[in-house]
């Protein structure tokens, strides 16, 4: 039913029973049995509008209840004959309905009987059938995951034989393949949270197998360093025999018209070539020495485990380390050349490991790495033999020790290890070899100086005669024409400190061999040593040996002709060099030898020095002497005379080069003493005895008091009469009173001391 247009708000409602009470009842009723919902509001607006509406409305309700029974009753009896057939025709389908019933359950019974064995047998093929799923489904799985037990499997043999490297690429495919297949099984769970574990594991033994490896070539090192310089040192032995018999081939060719060289040479690089190939065989490479493999190892498995970082850090940290041990000198290395040698071979060994790892892994080591450990090395190394070899005073020890370092630095150099450096320090271990060098022979010229007898060389025939000669180059005409016995003029010093220079220069020489120089500049060296040997040491041992106070004047005289013929032997010796180093003497840059030209004016110098200061002495013995009991004045004016002549000796200047009055000062304590008497100024020295500025300062009181006694003792026995004369009684009483003064002083200078 549609809804009324009438119904609405209560107020609406209120307005139609207004206008027309009757029609608005119709309108309630019509919308009560249209079934709307809520009715509230219509039903309020009934009895809310007009007092009587409630007893209105319920007469109308009333009427239309009458209306639908009415209606209803009609239908029912329109319907009810139909109604009463249909109940009749229901009672005869009952019986018909029980039968069947009956049936139907006879047949179901029949059927769950028949069905009970089909029942069972189903149930029988739906569990086999569930069974035989989960078995597939089971063989699914297990195959699923056989290859992951298969693979940790191996994994674990892998570790248990130790193939670290290779177990880490199975995690890795276990990690990346395997596990995620089956990773929703506890067993893969279990086995991912061992693989950690495993992995620890296998940086702990690789890192333990590191430190055995550092250990190792720790221990090695002097041997893998001993080995290399052993190598170094063959190639270079061979190589200095193929270039002499280049030299000897070019000048055999140059000289001979291409004859065949001479035998001897042929067999000495046959000696080479055999010393070679025995070498080879017996020599062993640092592989041979060092397995390097627990490195190679560390390395892979670090790589692998993307920690490549931390081992190489770990390395280089731990090789610095063993670095600075090699590195440090034992206290007495400088003893024994064996010292040096172990500290070479362990420095050698350090680097050539080194050297190996940088060109056989990629990162572990650079270049940079190594050259910035080779520079900080070099640097102690310097420092080391600087301080080391300052203590070495053996020339034969210095001369090992540059050996040593050439063939270091050769041996490092083959490895590609700047040695500039090394070589510099050479020319400084140069210098303190020449100078334990000339220490070395100014011993063996003092002995040479005392075994001389300073008398000229006696030769009784030809065979003498040639045994000087060969020892020393003396050309004299005049004495080869003279009949035998004859004598050199030099003594026999001459010929031994000739061959001495000589050999002075071959052990110079010595040290220049194998620094990479120019002969020139190794023709300056031995120029300079040898100058050196001759201005220094020799001169120094001639002036020690002239101031011994056995060498008299017959002595000085031979030491000067002896020099005389060392000077003119330097230019043999200047040849001498010449051949060594094929540099000729016309060269501009050639330094030429002093010789002893600048000694040979000092021994003149000292030999009159020392005749002066000889003469003077013994005319103050003869003064002096005990023997001597008494002196007159007269005497000592005649003294006194004769030591004006030596002084205008002295002042003559007899040998060139003596500056102002040296000479005269040997006579300086006799003059002040014959002053004094001469001018018998006694008040004058008493009175300034002490002073810095005494007149007198020379004069020794006991000396005085002596000579005046020796004169008072003479005045008196002059003759009777002196006592009688003023003059000689006065003379008498002043020396009396000189003597008294000069032995109280005499006496306060003994209590003082």
């Amino acid at each position: 039913m549609e809804k009324t247009k009438t119904v609405g708000k209560s107020g609406a409602c209120g307005a139609m029973l207004e206008e027309d009470p009757d029609q608005t009842y119709e309108n309630v009723l019509a919308e009560i049995q249209s079934f709307e919902l809520p009715i509230e509001a219509t039903l309020r607006s009934v009895y809310d509008d007009q007092p009587n509406a409630h007893k209105k409305f319920m007469e109308k309700l009333d009427a239309c209840i009458r209306n639908h029974d009415k209606e209803i009753e009609k239908m029912c009896n329109f319907h009810h004959q139909g109604f009463v057939d249909a109940i009749t025709e229901l009672l005869k389908v009952r019986t018909d309905a029980e039968k069947l019933k009956v049936q139907v359950t006879d047949t179901n019974r029949k059927f769950q009987d028949a069905g009970k064995e089909v029942i069972v047998q189903t149930e029988d093929i739906i569990r086999c059938r569930i069974q035989q799923r989960n078995i597939t489904t089971v063989v699914e799985k297990l195959q699923l995951c056989l290859p992951v037990l298969e693979m940790y499997s191996k994994l674990k043999e892998q570790m248990s034989a130790k193939r670290y490297y290779s177990a880490l690429k199975t995690m890795e495919q276990l990690e990346n393949v395997y596990f995620p297949r089956v990773s929703q099984y506890r067993f893969c769970q279990l086995m991912i949270e061992n693989l950690p574990k495993l992995r620890e594991d296998i940086k702990e033994i690789s890192m333990s197998d590191l430190k055995d490896f550092l250990e190792s070539i720790r221990k090695h090192s002097d041997k893998i360093g001993e080995t290399a310089m052993k190598q170094a040192q063959q190639q270079k032995t061979f190589s200095v025999a193929l270039q002499k018999q280049n030299r000897v081939q070019f000048g055999k060719n140059m000289h001979f018209n291409g004859r065949i060289p001479e035998e001897r040479n042929e067999v000495e690089l046959k000696r080479a070539f055999e010393e070679e190939d025995e070498n080879e065989e017996e020599v062993l490479t640092v592989q041979d020495l060092v397995d390097f493999s627990p490195v190679y190892r560390c390395l892979h498995i670090y790589s692998v485990l993307g920690d490549e970082e931390t081992f190489e850090n770990y390395y280089r940290k731990q090789r610095k380390k063993q670095a600075r041990l090699v590195l440090q000198p034992q206290s007495n290395m400088h003893e024994t050349v064996d010292g040096y040698r172990r500290y070479f071979t362990q420095i050698v060994g350090f680097f050539v490991v080194e050297d190996h790892i940088l060109h056989v892994t990629q990162g572990l080591v650079t270049r940079a790495y190594t050259d910035e450990l080779w520079n900080m090395a070099l640097s102690k190394i310097i420092a080391v033999l600087r301080a080391h070899s300052s203590y070495c005073t053996d020339p034969d020890l210095v001369l090992e020790l540059k050996n040593l370092i050439v063939l270091f630095a050769d041996t490092l150099q083959g490895y590609g290890f700047p040695v500039n450096r090394l070589f510099d320090l050479l020319f400084e271990i140069r210098d303190q070899y020449n100078e334990t060098l000339l220490k070395k022979w100014a011993g063996v010229f003092r002995d040479i100086f005392e075994e001389d007898n300073y008398s000229p060389i006696p030769i009784v025939n030809e065979e003498e005669y040639k045994v000087v000669i060969s020892k020393f180059p003396f050309q004299d005409p005049d004495l080869e024409k003279q009949s035998f016995p004859k004598k050199f003029p030099m003594s026999q010093s001459v010929p031994h400190i000739y061959i001495q220079v000589k050999e002075f220069i071959y052990a110079s020489l010595k040290f220049s061999e194998s620094l990479h120089r120019s002969s020139t500049e190794i023709d300056d060296m031995l120029r300079k040593s040898t100058n050196l040997l001759l201005t220094r040491t020799l001169s120094s041992c001639l002036l020690n040996l002239i101031r011994k106070p056995h060498i008299g004047l017959t002595e000085l005289v031979q030491i000067i002709i002896n020099t005389t013929h060392l000077e003119q032997a330097c230019r043999y010796l200047e040849d001498f060099i010449t051949n060594i180093t094929n540099i000729s003497q016309e060269t501009v840059h050639t330094t030429r030898l002093y010789g002893l030209s600048t000694f040979k004016g000092k021994v003149a110098q000292t030999a009159c020095m020392s005749a002066c200061q000889h003469l003077s002495t013994s005319l103050m013995q003869m003064l002096l002497d005990s023997e001597l009991k008494q002196i007159s004045m007269g005497a000592v004016q005649q003294f006194n005379l004769d030591v004006i002549q030596c002084e205008l000796f002295a002042s003559s200047e007899p040998v060139p080069g003596f500056q102002g009055d040296t000479l005269q000062l040997a006579f300086i304590d006799l003059r002040q003493l014959l002053d004094l008497f001469m001018v018998w100024d006694w008040s004058t020295y008493l009175a300034d005895y002490g002073q810095p500025a005494s007149k007198y300062l020379r004069v020794n009181p006991n000396t005085a008091l002596t000579l005046l006694e020796k004169m008072k003792d003479t005045s008196k026995k002059n003759n009777i009469f002196a006592q009688f004369r003023k003059n000689d009684r006065d003379k008498q009483k002043l020396i009396e009173t000189v003597v008294k003064q000069l032995r109280s002083l005499v006496n306060g200078m003994s209590q003082h001391t």
